[in-house]
């Protein structure tokens, strides 16, 4: 006989895996636009920081489509051998974004400060960085319980990654904001290579998340 516990979860888990599709869909449309802005303004500024948050919405509109992937591959097919597969090779892609990011924002802060480059304000910057403090929490608190909830370690990575864009805003709303204000230009590398830590931490915990070293749940 079946058994009708069984059968209960099932409709619970395939809501569950929707509603991680439309969040990924949102994640992926809001870093689109974040990183056509952020890129765009921090180009006409010459902030490293500034540019570097928009690189992280692009990495995370990468790491949104890999979670995509996974989602969509367990909908279709059940929880088994295929999803399990598609978990830590999603798990696997996200490490490796945030080493990508890490890489960039080491090389591009450390030649600011050595050349000792002076970037201009960005009101716009400034105005994006703000509003993704509001939006980007919000929205890695969300994937965050869907994770737990399904049990996927790279759905709560990829909710760590959100949470990392909420800390570049802080900092690039610091740097920006410091030299807009008082003109201390090393505000701005300085607070992009405050980013590096938390970024190789979350990358490391990835990593060995896909290899089953360890979990990826704190």
């Amino acid at each position: 006989m079946s058994d009708p516990g069984a059968r209960g979860a099932q409709p619970e888990r395939e809501r569950l895996l929707r509603r991680g599709l439309l969040l990924e869909v949102f994640t992926i449309g809001w870093n689109s636009l974040e990183a056509v802005v952020a890129i765009g303004a921090g180009l006409v500024a010459g902030s490293i920081a500034l540019v570097g948050f928009g690189l992280d919405s692009v990495i995370e509109v990468a790491a949104g489509g890999v979670l995509y992937w996974r989602l969509r591959v367990e909908l279709g097919t059940g929880a088994g051998r295929a999803s399990e597969v598609a978990e830590r090779r999603a798990l696997g892609a996200i490490g490796a974004t945030f080493f990508l990011l890490g890489g960039y924002i080491l090389y591009e802060a450390g030649t600011k400060l050595y050349g000792q480059e002076r970037p201009e304000a960005s009101p716009v910057g400034l105005a994006l960085a703000l509003l993704s403090l509001i939006v980007m929490p919000a929205l890695a608190l969300a994937k965050r319980r869907a994770g737990q909830a399904l049990g996927s370690q790279a759905l709560v990575a990829d909710s760590a990654e959100t949470a990392v864009c909420a800390y570049l805003s802080l900092a690039l709303v610091l740097g920006l904001g410091l030299n807009a204000w008082l003109g201390w230009w090393w505000a701005d590398p300085v607070a992009a290579l405050a980013m590096l830590p938390v970024v190789v931490r979350e990358g490391l915990e990835a990593l060995e998340g896909a290899r089953g070293d360890a979990p990826h749940g704190h």
